[in-house]
C-alpha cells in the first residue's frame, strides 16, 4: 500500500499545551484554515499535565515585569535573548488570564483572587497555581477548549517519521497511524512542531515515556540546527528509583533541603542564611535556581553528606512543619506520589530525593516569532529553543512559554499559510514519502542483527549520565562522544522481534531510539566545545563564565553518520549586561 496523502493549511505535531494553544488561536482567529493537528498520544496524555507547580506571569501590585524580566535573563545565566524575554514577560499575563476566562481553576486567595506562590530563581511571588496539578488543568482547560472548534481536525496516535521540504520550505510531515501501520503525507502551508524535550536520553528523569525528540530530531535532519542542547537541567527534588518530580512547589510552599545530620546545607552554597520558620521574608536558600540546587547536592555527595541508599545516594526534602492541613490543600499529588513510589508520608517524615534530568534548554532554532532558519517551519515549547531560557530555565516559565509562543507561532504561521499558493513540488513530496516508507519497510524487514534496542538505549543513558551529568570535563566528555559515534554504527544492527503493522511498538521504540542518538551526540559535542562553565552546563576544567568567548548560542548542525558540526550565533542584548548572579538575598 503507497502512501495516502492528506492535504492541510496549518499541520501541527504535538498536542500538548504548545499544539492545543496554537490550533485554538489559528481556529478562533482564521476559522476557514484547515488545522491538521497530529499527535502519538491521545492530547491528554501528553506531558502537559505532568507539570505540577505552575505557570509564571506578573499579576500582583508588588510586582513588576521588569522584574519578572531580571529574573528570567539573571536565572539564564546572561545566555537569553532578551527581546524573547521582553515579549514573554509582557504577554505572560495576558495568556494566564485568557486561561482563566476559558475556566482553568487557579487556585484563590480569601479574598478570591489568583493566588501565587514563590518558586526558584524568583525574588518574588509570581506563579499561578491550580495546587500541584497546575499542567493538568491548564491542558484539560486547552483540550477542552479546542473542541469547539471544528477547523481543528485531530490525528490521535500518529507517530511522525519525518518532515517533507521542497522549493526551500517546509510542505508537511509523514506520519504513520499506529493502530494500524498505516503512512500519510500530510501536505500543509506551514508546520508547527510542539513534540517536548528529549530527555528520556538519560538515565534518571523526570519525563515521561514519549518525550523522546522526535519533533528536534526532525528539524535537525532536514538541515534546522539544534541550539544550545549542551543545556540540560536537572531538577533537585526527584524521587528516587522513579524520577517521578516532585514540584517546585513543595520548596515554594516552605519545604527545606537536609542532609544526612538533618542540616540545612544550602547555606553553604551562596544562597543565604538559615531562616528562622515563620519569618515573613524567606532567605533565597530553597529557592534557588534548580542548577544552582542540584550543583549543590554534587558536592554534597562529595563530602559524603548524602544518604545511601539501594537507589542512589539522596538528601531530605523535608515538609513536616507545613502540617497536614496545609499540604492537603496545596500538595495533595506530592503528598499521593510520596507515600505511592517512596512509602514516606510528608506530613509524617521527609520524603528522599536527589536531582534528576528534568527539562532541556536546548531545542529547534528559533527567533522571537517562533520561526526557525526554514521557511513555513515553525516550533514551541521544550522542542523549540527560542533562547527565553538561555543556559538555565526557571521552574514556572515554561507553562507559559507554551501559551505565549503557541499563540505567536500561530499567527506568523497563519501568515506564511495565506501567502502560500498549492504545492508546485507533488512529485517531490510524494518521493520523499515513499523514502520514508522504504526506511520503515527495511527497519521492520530486518533479519540477523545482533543488537537490542533497550541494550543501546542503556548504553547511551549510562554515558550520558556519567559524562554529561551535573558536572563534565573533557575526558568524560571526549569519551561520550566517542561511545555515541559507536551507539550509532551499532543501532544500525538492531532488529525488530514485532514484524507487524497494529500498534508495532518495537518499531516506534527503534524510531524513538534513533532520534535520541541524534540528540545525544549535540548534547556531548556543544558540551566538549564550550569550555566554560554557564547555567546548568558545569565544567570541572573551566571553572569560570567566559562571555568573552561563549556569550553565544551554540548551533549543531546535522551531519549524516557524523558527528555534527558545531558553530555559534550571537546572543541578543538589550538592556542586561552579563552580570553576577546573586541568590544570597531575600524573596518576598
Amino acid at each position: 500500500m503507497g502512501v495516502e496523502l492528506i492535504k492541510t493549511d496549518v499541520a501541527i505535531v504535538g498536542a500538548g499545551g504548545a499544539g492545543l494553544r496554537t490550533a485554538i488561536a489559528i481556529a478562533e482567529s482564521n476559522p476557514d484554515l484547515k488545522v491538521a493537528l497530529i499527535s502519538k498520544v491521545y492530547p491528554m496524555r501528553s506531558h502537559t499535565c505532568a507539570a505540577e507547580g505552575g505557570a509564571a506571569g506578573v499579576i500582583k501590585p508588588d510586582d513588576s515585569l521588569d522584574l519578572h524580566f531580571n529574573d528570567t535573563v539573571g536565572g539564564g545565566d546572561w545566555l537569553s535573548d532578551q527581546d524573547v524575554v521582553e515579549y514573554f514577560v509582557n504577554e505572560a499575563p495576558r495568556e494566564l488570564m485568557q486561561l482563566e476566562h476559558w475556566g482553568c481553576p487557579w487556585s484563590r486567595t480569601p479574598d478570591g483572587s489568583v493566588n501565587v506562590r514563590p518558586f526558584g530563581g524568583m525574588k518574588i511571588k509570581r506563579t499561578w497555581f491550580a495546587a500541584d496539578k497546575s499542567g493538568f488543568h491548564i491542558l484539560h482547560t486547552l483540550f477542552q477548549t479546542s473542541l469547539q472548534f471544528p477547523s481543528i481536525e485531530r490525528y490521535d496516535e500518529f507517530y511522525s517519521i519525518d518532515l517533507l521540504t521542497a522549493d526551500g520550505r517546509c510542505q508537511g510531515v509523514v506520519a504513520m497511524e499506529m493502530k494500524s501501520g498505516r503512512l500519510f503525507q500530510f501536505q500543509a502551508k506551514a508546520v508547527v512542531l510542539c513534540t517536548g524535550g528529549a530527555g528520556r536520553m538519560f538515565k534518571f528523569s523526570t519525563n515521561g515515556a514519549i518525550k523522546t525528540g522526535d519533533g528536534t530530531a526532525m528539524a535537525y535532519r532536514a538541515g534546522v540546527p539544534a541550539k544550545d542542547m549542551e543545556f540540560v537541567q536537572y531538577h533537585p527534588t526527584g524521587l528516587l528509583s522513579t524520577g517521578i518530580l516532585l514540584t517546585e512547589g513543595c520548596r515554594g510552599e516552605g519545604g527545606v533541603l537536609r542532609n544526612k545530620d538533618g542540616y540545612r546545607y544550602l547555606q553553604d552554597y551562596g544562597m543565604g542564611p538559615e531562616t528562622p520558620l515563620g519569618q515573613p521574608v524567606l532567605k533565597t536558600m530553597e529557592l534557588g535556581p534548580r542548577d544552582r540546587l542540584s550543583q549543590a547536592f554534587w558536592h554534597e555527595q562529595q563530602k559524603g553528606n548524602t544518604i545511601p541508599t539501594p537507589w542512589g545516594d539522596s538528601v531530605q526534602l523535608d515538609m513536616t512543619h507545613l502540617g497536614e492541613k496545609h499540604i492537603d490543600e496545596r500538595l495533595p499529588l506530592v503528598r499521593e506520589l510520596s507515600i505511592l513510589y517512596s512509602g514516606v508520608d510528608p506530613v509524617k517524615e521527609p520524603v528522599p530525593i536527589c536531582p534528576v534530568v528534568h527539562y532541556m534548554m536546548g531545542g529547534i532554532h528559533t527567533n522571537i516569532d517562533a520561526e526557525t532558519p526554514m521557511p513555513g517551519l515553525y516550533a514551541v515549547g521544550e522542542t523549540a529553543c527560542a533562547s527565553l531560557n538561555g543556559a538555565n530555565r526557571l521552574g514556572s516559565n515554561s507553562l507559559t512559554e507554551l501559551l505565549v509562543f503557541g499563540k505567536r507561532a500561530a499567527m506568523n504561521a497563519i501568515e506564511f499559510a495565506r501567502s502560500q499558493t498549492s504545492s508546485t513540488s507533488e512529485s517531490a513530496l510524494k518521493e520523499q514519502a515513499d523514502q520514508a516508507q522504504a526506511k520503515i519497510r527495511e527497519l521492520v524487514g530486518r533479519s540477523g542483527g545482533t543488537e537490542s534496542i533497550a541494550g543501546i538505549r542503556k548504553e547511551m543513558s549510562d554515558t550520558l549520565e556519567s559524562g554529561a551529568g551535573i558536572y563534565r570535563t573533557e575526558e568524560s566528555l571526549k569519551e561520550t562522544c566517542a561511545a555515541l559515534v559507536d551507539l550509532r554504527k551499532r543501532f544500525a544492527g538492531i532488529e525488530l522481534h514485532d514484524k507487524s503493522n497494529v500498534f508495532n511498538t518495537d518499531l516506534f521504540q527503534a524510531l524513538e531510539l534513533g532520534n535520541l542518538l541524534e540528540l545525544a551526540q549535540t548534547v556531548a559535542e556543544g558540551a566538549l566545545a564550550r569550555k566554560e562553565s554557564r547555567g546548568s552546563h558545569q565544567r570541572l576544567d573551566y571553572e569560570a563564565r567566559d562571555d568573552e568567548n561563549f556569550l553565544k548560542h551554540t548551533l549543531a548542525y546535522y551531519q549524516g553518520d557524523e558527528a555534527p558540526r558545531i558553530d555559534y550565533h550571537d546572543v541578543i542584548i538589550t538592556k542586561s549586561k552579563p552580570g553576577v548572579r546573586d541568590y544570597s538575598g531575600g524573596a518576598k
